[in-house]
């Protein structure tokens, strides 16, 4: 894969996005301000993993809430695995991440960090300017990630714990048994999961708020769950 594009007018760039407005209106831009550019779409991670074996992107556009196959729900977490999955496959592939949902990358931010080719990302409320300039900066090899600007230490088995509790609704008995730990060890959790997002008992009681309730509204607000 590309490191930087060999020609700033006539990049080859793959828009992976299955929201047809979005997609069409994306396309569109970058013909406009590439004349010369090979622009390739693809509506699932599927569509895209096909496409990206037969051709060499200078840079990826992708959306998180994407579908894995043709037929199935968007998912951030699909698209979160896409990109973990080109990090890993492409190291030095350039990719922009333009997507309402960019707060979710917190979730992989190391990876994000070891990655070498550009990486940049657009929330897709910018204006067509910013998400040009941003664009730009990823062909270009850059790195911009400031909108995942706090600093969050997550272990895998936190985030885990907040998966199986507030997406698949399960008691602290249930996460035990299904992560196979005691369930001590679940509690001691999401006493870390709380510390880090400064959610402290003594606060909620002084709101009248339910902890594990704000430990929710936390998480999602820093992008840790979906």
């Amino acid at each position: 894969m590309n490191t930087t594009c060999s020609s700033a007018q006539k990049p080859k760039i793959v828009i992976v996005d299955d929201h047809p407005l979005i997609l069409g209106g994306t396309f569109n831009i970058l013909k406009q301000h590439y004349p010369g550019a090979e622009l390739l779409t693809a509506n699932t991670a599927e569509e895209f993993l096909d496409k990206v074996k037969t051709i060499d992107p200078d840079l990826v556009v992708i959306d998180l809430s994407i579908p894995e196959k043709p037929g199935m729900t968007a998912q951030i977490e699909a698209g979160i695995q896409l990109v973990q999955q080109l990090m890993k496959d492409y190291p030095q592939l350039n990719l922009m991440v333009q997507s309402s949902y960019v707060k979710a990358l917190t979730r992989i931010k190391h990876e994000i960090d070891s990655h070498q080719g550009g990486f940049t990302l657009a929330d897709k409320g910018l204006s067509t300017q910013d998400m040009l300039t941003r664009m730009n900066w990823s062909l270009q090899g850059l790195t911009q990630t400031k909108d995942l600007k706090i600093q969050l230490e997550i272990k895998s088995e936190w985030l885990e714990v907040l998966t199986l509790a507030f997406e698949q609704g399960l008691t602290d008995k249930m996460i035990a048994k299904e992560m196979n730990v005691a369930e001590r060890t679940v509690r001691h959790y999401w006493t870390k999961i709380q510390d880090v997002l400064d959610i402290y008992p003594e606060d909620s009681k002084k709101e009248g708020k339910n902890l594990r309730v704000q430990t929710e509204i936390r998480a999602r607000e820093e992008g840790l769950i979906d």
